[in-house]
């Protein structure tokens, strides 16, 4: 959400600054801009929608022989919360007296207070946008008395909520300064120049050197050093992390969408993932040191499709564990004063690390004493420093809105957490673990023959762009994974959808059920076959058409209303990270089919880190 770039150096900062941008888009945005600083003090080029509109302004410039350049400056891309999407209210804001320039990703929840004390001083601030992040460069204007880093310690103790920062001063026209707070922020390095960036992606072409910021220390960046500081001056030591996927990585290299790229990456995604259980390393000691015997309850807290994967899990950990385990939404985990303790084992799943809502739902564990395990695919990130436990997804960066490899490795990072807490609590024998972890292991490989049914599903899915509606259901473990299904069809295609358990179809929905309406039936539960092809004959006898998805023997033929897609034969406790194969293919060519911005769909963002 919002996604913030900064460059000094000695190269033109512009160029570098609109590419890394690019590498943003991903995060969701409805405006951008860029601020330099020149030689003539700040040049500020800011639009309403799309980077190619800001791209055509900058162009513009160009022609007019006013070329924004400079070897310092800020770029954003900003997700509207406070101020309708507008030119005015796009970032960077500058002070009202042109001496500090801002952008910034996160909320300021006291930014009224600070805005009418500001409008009321005795210099009577006059604000230009409806947002709450031009309080910053105007409170740290207000500070300012010649020392940049004192004004944004002022500011950083003064605002309430959560920010991520970075801040040019003209009057200090070789130094970048940035600070954090419960939003992403991490500093590059490279030999032309440093870097700040919400995100890797962003300097990955320049450098795959990178510091990330703990909440309240201060980057203080020029061309040839980078300095960190916190609240009270004093400075900082920080430890170099090397990137070590390469910038192919977050290419789409060849495919026309990053979700379907990283839909088709998820043998590797799985195998890598599965093999870093199995391998020495952080995730092996991971496994090998949590004592569950120690807890007599789970809890799963998550949000969007990890807190799916989280639903799919509580399946297989009640099987194979006998413990109960509870799934919770982290927006409401976090305020409703949960029932847990020092036995409780607290699992948190998000892809960035940063979700605020899980954040703060692990931080609510913490105060009550409850042990944390996060299951994050960013290192670094605040989930994954802050948490007693940490196990890394494999999935490498993901760049399309709508999560796919990285779901998939949570998925299958969860079973293979299942599958040793069963082990360690005397629930399944070292013979019975082997034979799950080798069900698990084979996973990759029916991922593989799943594709050679590619064709079949993107023909079906052609036939799908007019629903108004799709319902998909399920029974046990399907049901969960139905979920999924679900939330991936409506993020990128705009189609209604909704998951249902089978058997309550008959409490109400059923009335949905309407002529040429597309229920969409999945069945590995070989046990439970009969009862959701009986759920399929009902709204097919309603004039419904069923796609159904799954690896138990057929009783039917196919028709104009019953069309199958077979999925290899799997494990049910396992089986959803197949279905969910089909599943996604099946909403992407849906989509693509519609002619919709799949990577970037509207009003969606890739990490959610404000309320």
């Amino acid at each position: 959400m919002c996604g913030i770039i900064g460059y000094i150096g000695k190269e033109d900062a512009v160029p570098i600054i609109v590419d890394g941008l690019k590498k943003l888009e991903y995060r969701g945005y409805d405006s951008a801009g860029i601020a330099v600083l020149g030689y003539n003090g700040f040049d500020v080029v800011k639009q309403k929608g799309r980077l190619a509109i800001l791209e055509e302004r900058l162009a513009s410039r160009l022609l007019e022989n006013k070329p924004l350049s400079g070897r310092l400056g800020i770029g954003h891309t900003r997700w509207a919360t406070h101020g309708e999407p507008s030119d005015i209210n796009s970032h960077p804001h500058v002070g009202s007296k042109n001496k500090i320039a801002v952008v910034h990703n996160g909320i300021i929840e006291n930014y009224k207070q600070l805005k009418e004390r500001l409008e009321h001083s005795e210099h009577g601030v006059s604000f230009a946008s409806q947002t709450d992040s031009e309080v910053i460069a105007q409170l740290a204007e207000h500070y300012y008395s010649g020392d940049i880093i004192d004004a944004v310690i002022k500011v950083s103790n003064a605002v309430e909520g959560s920010y991520a920062l970075g801040i040019m001063c003209i009057d200090e026209p070789d130094t970048l300064v940035a600070v954090k707070k419960d939003n992403p922020l991490i500093i590059g390095v490279s030999d032309h120049g440093n870097f700040i960036a919400s995100d890797v992606p962003a300097v990955l072409k320049h450098t795959n050197k990178v510091y990330y910021l703990n909440d309240k220390e201060i980057a203080v960046l020029k061309e040839g050093k980078v300095q960190f500081f916190n609240m009270d001056k004093e400075p900082l030591k920080k430890k170099i992390e090397t990137i070590t996927w390469s910038m192919d990585s977050a290419e789409k290299g060849g495919y026309p969408h990053f979700m379907l790229k990283e839909i088709m990456e998820q043998p590797r995604v799985l195998r890598d993932t599965i093999q870093s259980v199995f391998n020495d390393g952080k995730n092996k000691n991971v496994l090998d040191s949590v004592n569950i015997s120690g807890y007599n309850k789970i809890v799963i807290t998550a949000c969007g499709s990890a807190f799916n994967a989280g639903v799919t899990a509580k399946y297989v950990f009640e099987k194979l564990c006998r413990i109960s385990v509870d799934v919770e939404l982290a927006s409401e985990f976090r305020y409703k004063d949960a029932i847990i303790d020092n036995k409780t084992l607290v699992i948190l799943v998000s892809q960035s690390g940063e979700t605020a809502d899980t954040i703060a739902a692990m931080r609510e564990a913490k105060s009550k004493r409850a042990a944390t395990l996060s299951i994050v695919n960013v290192v670094g990130s605040t989930i994954a420093k802050e948490t007693d436990y940490c196990l890394f997804t494999a999935a490498g960066p993901e760049i399309a809105v709508a999560t796919t490899k990285a779901f998939s490795a949570q998925l299958v990072l969860l079973y293979i957490l299942a599958v040793r807490f069963a082990l360690k609590t005397g629930k399944l024998t070292h013979k019975e673990e082997e034979a799950q972890l080798a069900e698990i292991a084979s996973l990759p490989d029916k991922v593989k023959m799943l594709f050679e049914q590619i064709d079949a599903i993107q023909k079906y899915a052609s036939t799908c762009v007019g629903y108004k509606s799709i319902f998909f259901i399920g029974r046990n473990i399907d049901y969960a994974i139905a979920l999924e299904g679900s939330l991936k069809l409506k993020e990128i295609s705009y189609i209604h959808s909704e998951a249902y358990a089978g058997g309550e179809l008959k409490h109400g929905t059923i009335s949905l059920v309407e002529e040429n309406t597309l229920v969409v039936a999945l069945s590995n539960c070989e046990r439970l076959y009969g009862k959701i092809m009986s759920n399929a004959q009902q709204v097919i006898s309603r004039g419904a058409k069923v796609l159904f998805i799954g690896n138990c023997p057929r009783d039917d033929t196919e028709s104009e209303k019953l069309y199958y897609i077979n999925l290899p034969k799997a494990a049910e406790l396992f089986s959803p990270s197949l279905s969910v194969i089909v599943l996604q293919l099946f909403s992407y060519y849906v989509a693509a089919n519609k002619g919709l911005d799949i990577d970037k769909p509207r009003n969606l963002a890739k990490s959610v880190t404000v309320e």
